[in-house]
């Protein structure tokens, strides 16, 4: 079977918490200290779509091997038509296009949805597969912020990068 890219569902659960726990136990790039649980991953799934907001998980195969979303980069109304992307691969997969293949269907879905502009918030320079994968989709890097967060026993440093969709700046959101 070929790796597919659909929409989450609450069945999707416990693989994309057991991912993440594995980002939040022995890496930096969530900056979270505490494993969230499976209900409290069913949540946020939830409140990301909620909002309107994608929420893709891929398969290949037929096994999970990652997930991805969108969600509001600021809560006040004038970043409405911004979001933050987040991307995760399953260990022992990334360099197969999974993270590529997410990608892609974040930025259409997103594109789809009217949003203008979406942000990546990379945890740590040293983060290069994440820095190359969104430079392949056309991000810039905007700055770094230095020492702005803590975790395993060090001041972390925060790439942000930003890419637009569909038109951009060229014209006002439809909604207004």
């Amino acid at each position: 079977m070929p790796l597919i890219v659909r929409d989450a569902t609450p069945a999707d659960v416990p693989a994309i918490a057991a991912l993440y726990a594995d980002e939040v136990r022995d890496h930096v790039n969530t900056y979270e200290y505490d494993v969230p649980d499976e209900a409290e991953m069913a949540r946020r799934m939830q409140g990301v779509l909620d909002a309107g907001y994608p929420y893709l998980v891929a398969e290949l195969d037929g096994r999970f091997v990652g997930y991805a979303y969108a969600g509001s980069y600021r809560a006040r109304a004038g970043y409405r038509k911004t979001v933050e992307n987040s991307v995760y691969v399953v260990p022992g997969q990334q360099g197969q296009g999974i993270g590529a293949a997410l990608m892609q269907a974040l930025i259409d879905d997103c594109e789809a949805r009217g949003y203008r502009q979406m942000i990546a918030v990379i945890g740590e320079p040293t983060n290069t597969a994440s820095i190359r994968l969104h430079e392949k989709f056309g991000f810039t890097l905007v700055g770094i912020f230095r020492g702005i967060a803590w975790k395993h026993d060090r001041w972390l440093d925060t790439v942000q990068m930003q890419r637009t969709l569909g038109h951009g700046t060229a014209a006002p959101p439809q909604d207004e």
